[in-house]
């Protein structure tokens, strides 16, 4: 199992990030990426630490821990900046907070985060085919859901990506230990969303490359 979309308590999350790591690394995890929420007045503070803990631990384990971050409901014209800034600070996996059908995100944000070149796009709502066009040539990866209320759209989005080439990958959005799922919890997830055994292979395939352990 690799999930890059966790959150600790340097957001909104309930453990802090070795904590964190432990529950996952009792799963059987092969990677994990921290994506705590971050705007124009966090990123510059959290994102240092999650890099920080990200090394240590990583140090100190076989399992892979990758520092990032959730650009959350960020203006669109900020996120290209914002993006930029968090791979300078470090972030391995920069997350984009999708139009998401239960939070109040301003339109135009997935356009903004594709266009940034952000590595996942998560909960995209009812992304448009346009979009996920974009996020097909851009090499964005778009977010099947695990989390309650964003999840409600994984049947369009998967639908829509498959009809245009773009690329899928599962997250969890977890919060809380209950938010983590296994290799088999996230193929039910996938598999629900309308996507056969072989795409759900290709949805964890993906993660594998962009956590760098693709063989």
């Amino acid at each position: 199992m690799i999930d890059f979309h966790t959150h600790t308590f340097l957001s909104d999350g309930e453990l802090g990030p070795a904590e964190l790591v432990r529950r996952v690394e009792i799963r059987g995890f092969r990677a994990v990426g921290f994506a705590d929420h971050v705007d124009n007045g966090t990123l510059e503070h959290t994102l240092p630490l999650l890099v920080r803990a990200a090394r240590e631990l990583s140090e100190a384990m076989t399992m892979k821990v990758l520092a990032g971050c959730e650009l959350t409901h960020c203006r669109p014209q900020h996120i290209a900046r914002l993006a930029a800034r968090a791979r300078e600070l470090g972030a391995e996996v920069v997350i984009c907070h999708g139009e998401s059908p239960v939070e109040p995100v301003l339109a135009g944000t997935n356009r903004a985060a594709i266009e940034a070149g952000v590595d996942i796009l998560a909960h995209p709502g009812m992304i448009t085919e346009a979009d996920a066009a974009e996020a097909a040539r851009r090499g964005v990866l778009l977010e099947i859901s695990g989390r309650r209320g964003h999840s409600l759209t994984n049947a369009h989005v998967a639908a829509t990506a498959l009809r245009v080439g773009a690329k899928l990958v599962f997250g969890s959005d977890a919060h809380a230990v209950s938010d983590f799922y296994d290799r088999a919890g996230a193929e039910r997830v996938l598999l629900g969303a309308g996507l056969s055994a072989a795409q759900a292979a290709a949805a964890f395939a993906n993660a594998e490359t962009l956590s760098g352990l693709a063989v």
